[in-house]
């Protein structure tokens, strides 16, 4: 096999750097398994999961403890897409844009977009598990967050769900859309008063960086979800108890849809649905569960506005797998298809490794940008939503 893509290395790269500058958003705050090993389309990936460890009293002795044995757990994950971009180009046009001198600066900017194509759909797939297996919301749905100036209170509010929840302290991250980006550049003055804030990042850059013990990231792919039609539902009347996810609803229409909003009369949280329904049935809300009882009798459910939801989660909560697409085994035992030559890219930024094919045909010839990978949200109550 031809090395026919070693004299494109730097334009890949070139492309890669102008991509991973802006990604913001997700990709970056959640736990990533990336590497360059195959993977299969629907193929199961463990991924290691470090338990929390407490500390112990130092005690002078003449011997270390016999102390420090952990249990790693797993959690087990599938590869649910695997995505190509393709770029095409014919000799014709090639020679008529070396000969301009633009040759080069197309390409770049066509692997730029290709990149951009795989990061994107990426960064919706994990900002729809996310918001659909948070614990509970905080806000106004259809109010975005910051809008009070001088006002830090919705972070507070949305970490305290967090900290009651038992959300590990390190590594926290609050990946908001452009509205609640606006209110924290433009109405929380606090943030860009360089004396009181004690950088001028925000006021020269627009960097937010942390806000009280979190990252604060911007992601584009935070819009507005539309909530389900469901109304006039209550509960039955078995009563339920604090920590209870599996709620029976009766009497109402309509449905509720996992990441929907729901409180119940004379509890003031806002449960998110990991589990909805079309119709009088049981459904179902994230870990901690119910954090006030319901009473054993009929008790009604209000299903909260469309919003836009704002996530704030430990990395640890969030998982993606990033792999190339696999390819079958040729006679010699390297993995082939018809490509004249294969190279993979790492982003030294996010960690994520690209596949680079190229397919020489009739007078052209094409590039293959591609990925498979896999996402999950594995710990709700590590997630919380701040609505806007």
């Amino acid at each position: 096999m031809s090395n026919t893509l070693t004299g494109l290395t730097p334009t890949i790269y070139e492309a890669l750097d102008i991509v991973s500058r802006e990604m913001v958003g997700f990709i970056p705050a959640v736990s990533r398994n990336s590497s360059a090993e195959r993977a299969a389309l629907n193929q199961t990936i463990m991924v290691p999961i470090a338990p929390a460890v407490a500390a112990a009293d130092n005690t002078a002795g003449v011997t270390a403890p016999n102390t420090g044995d952990q249990t790693v757990t797993n959690t087990t994950m599938t590869i649910s897409r695997s995505k190509h971009v393709p770029i095409r180009w014919n000799g014709e046009e090639q020679k008529g844009l070396i000969n301009a001198g633009n040759y080069h600066g197309i390409l770049v900017n066509q692997f730029s977009q290709a990149f951009r194509t795989l990061v994107n759909l990426i960064e919706v797939d994990l900002f729809t598990t996310t918001y659909q297996n948070a614990s509970r919301g905080y806000g106004t749905a259809g109010t975005a967050p910051f809008g009070t100036a001088g006002d830090l209170s919705d972070i507070a509010q949305v970490r305290k769900i967090l900290d009651d929840n038992g959300a590990p302290q390190g590594d926290l991250q609050l990946v908001g859309g452009s509205a609640m980006m606006a209110n924290l550049r433009g109405k929380q003055n606090v943030l860009f008063k360089v004396n009181e804030a004690g950088t001028e990042q925000l006021l020269r850059e627009g960097i937010i960086g942390r806000l009280e013990g979190m990252d604060i990231r911007n992601s584009a792919a935070i819009t507005a979800v539309t909530k389900g039609t469901g109304a006039s539902y209550t509960t039955n009347t078995a009563g339920y108890a604090v920590g209870a996810t599996s709620i029976t609803l009766i009497t109402g229409t309509g449905t509720i849809l996992a990441g929907d909003t729901v409180t119940f009369a004379g509890d003031t949280n806002k449960y998110v649905v990991t589990g909805g329904i079309a119709a009088p049935g049981a459904i179902t809300i994230a870990a901690p569960g119910l954090l006030v009882a319901i009473p054993t009798s009929a008790t009604n459910v209000t299903v909260g506005n469309t919003a836009t939801p704002n996530l704030a989660f430990s990395r640890s909560a969030v998982q993606l797998v990033t792999r190339p697409p696999a390819m079958p085994i040729g006679p010699d035992g390297r993995a082939m298809d018809m490509a004249d030559d294969v190279m993979t890219v790492t982003d030294p930024k996010s960690g994520i490794t690209f596949d680079v094919a190229v397919y020489r045909q009739f007078l052209q010839l094409v590039y293959h940008v591609r990925l498979a990978w896999g996402y999950q949200a594995i710990k709700p109550n590590h997630i919380g939503v701040l609505l806007g």
